[in-house]
């Protein structure tokens, strides 16, 4: 294998400083000298980007063109190039200020070689480090793009609706439980279409205090309330051009939804204490994990404001009703948190992967990667072992709890099992949430802890 020679250039008026380094420094090292900072520009200059020396000696006090001055002139022709500053002075003016024009290193005058050697590698060592950690960096950015992850029919017609509607100005209304996705939708809605590169501006219409949503969505005039000291944009303007993402929609307060209707339909509104008309151009994206047709015959939301809104409706699968897009999902999380706290990148055991299918994941996909998350930084599989013991309830089942045949229709017995069912799904899941901790989930399930221990005695609940 060749060793490629560190290229090191000199800028020092005398002529014995670079003699000095090539003698000491040896075969690893290959020097080129400039007289004075004008030459030593010059030669940066004609060099191509990829052709520059690895590092630049530069002495401080020159004729002409003094170090400093130098120093600046690099910087600006080629950040990458790093440069240690040698001087025969060592005054604490001249250190400050090198550092501030960005020296990496500060050599004085005269110097050992051994001791500049020291400090070159120093310098190529923090260069390697930085090149690693933009790597990382570009390899993490990469892996928090924003994507859909799964094949499942359900997510393929997801994708299939986000690449019709994104180049269209609809609203767009995303159905779905929580942690199933549904901000990465939006986003990808905003990534796909002409908006991209105007802002988006995501609004938690549930976060936000209901007397300070409205001036948080549509801003305020200085002194329209106490407190209120300047003039002050909403976050429609800030998203004008780009997209809105109005989060949590069902629980939008009903005196602010005919303000927004006016958004959707005149792409206008006043300002909070203001009179001005203010007109935006937004495309609005909206999500709820709430059924507004019952929310509608609640008296709840307007039923105006919801056909505006449901120019286009996404519904986003559960996880459990899309398990086969697990073991892609944990693939998935695996490489972006083994980058994101450099951690060696793992696979799971196939039994594994399989108990995470038999999982039920009430939290959805956010579950699932708080789950893989923990197990990338613990550098443990167990944990899911320890997190999904015991059987847990199905969510998604329909139909009664006890089989009805055609012969057997005895109703004490039948609703005797039933409840028996019941209470083991009830005490299972709660066990579930405690970690199986038995005195709190008797406390969830409002009975006694003699009652708990004998029910999980009686229906060989095992831990």
């Amino acid at each position: 294998m060749v060793n490629i020679p560190v290229n090191i250039l000199v800028i020092d008026d005398d002529p014995k400083v670079s003699w000095i380094l090539s003698e000491g420094l040896g075969t690893g090292y290959a020097i080129d000298n400039a007289r004075d900072g004008k030459e030593g520009i010059n030669k940066l200059t004609k060099l191509p980007v990829g052709g520059r020396p690895d590092l630049v000696l530069l002495d401080i006090q020159m004729p002409g063109m003094n170090g400093i001055d130098v120093l600046e002139k690099i910087r600006g022709l080629d950040n990458s190039v790093d440069v240690i500053m040698l001087s025969g002075h060592g005054d604490t003016k001249n250190i400050v200020e090198s550092v501030k024009r960005g020296a990496a290193e500060f050599i004085n005058k005269p110097f050992d070689v051994r001791e500049v050697e020291i400090h070159i590698k120093s310098v190529l060592e923090k260069r390697k480090l930085r090149a690693e950690v933009s790597q990382l960096q570009e390899k993490l950015r990469e892996s928090r793009k924003e994507s859909l992850i799964g094949d499942s029919p359900g997510m393929m017609e997801v994708k299939n609706i986000i690449e019709e509607v994104a180049d269209s100005d609809l609203t767009v209304l995303i159905l779905g439980e929580s942690g199933t996705g549904k901000e990465i939708v939006a986003r990808l809605i905003h990534g796909y279409s002409p908006r991209r590169k105007e802002p988006f501006v995501k609004v938690n219409c549930a976060a936000i205090p209901r007397d300070l949503l409205e001036a948080e969505l549509f801003g305020y005039e200085k002194g329209a309330f106490t407190g209120a000291h300047k003039t002050k944009p909403g976050r429609f303007e800030v998203a004008t051009k780009g997209t809105m993402f109005l989060d949590e929609i069902g629980d939008m307060p009903s005196e602010l939804q005919s303000k927004l209707l006016q958004v959707l339909e005149q792409q206008e509104f006043v300002r909070v204490g203001g009179i001005v008309n203010i007109h935006v151009d937004v495309r609005i994206v909206c999500a709820t994990n709430r059924n507004l047709e019952d929310a509608i015959s609640q008296g709840q939301m307007r039923d105006d404001l919801f056909y505006r809104l449901n120019e286009i409706s996404i519904n986003l699968p559960s996880l459990r009703n899309r398990k086969s897009d697990i073991p892609l999902l944990v693939d998935h999380f695996l490489e972006k948190h083994s980058l994101l706290y450099n951690k060696p990148r793992k696979e799971l055991k196939q039994e594994t992967i399989r108990l995470l299918q038999n999982f039920d994941w009430p939290g959805n996909v956010r579950q699932l990667e708080n789950l893989i998350k923990q197990i990338v930084v613990r550098s443990d599989e167990n944990i899911i072992y320890d997190t999904l013991k015991g059987p847990i309830p199905s969510q998604g089942r329909k139909g009664p709890i006890v089989d009805i045949d055609d012969e057997d229709f005895g109703m004490k017995a039948k609703v005797e099992q039933a409840v028996s069912e019941v209470e083991k799904m009830l005490i299972t899941k709660a066990l579930h949430k405690t970690n199986w901790n038995r005195r709190k989930a008797a406390k969830m399930l409002d009975i006694s802890y003699r009652s708990l221990l004998y029910k999980i005695k009686d229906y060989k609940i095992i831990d």
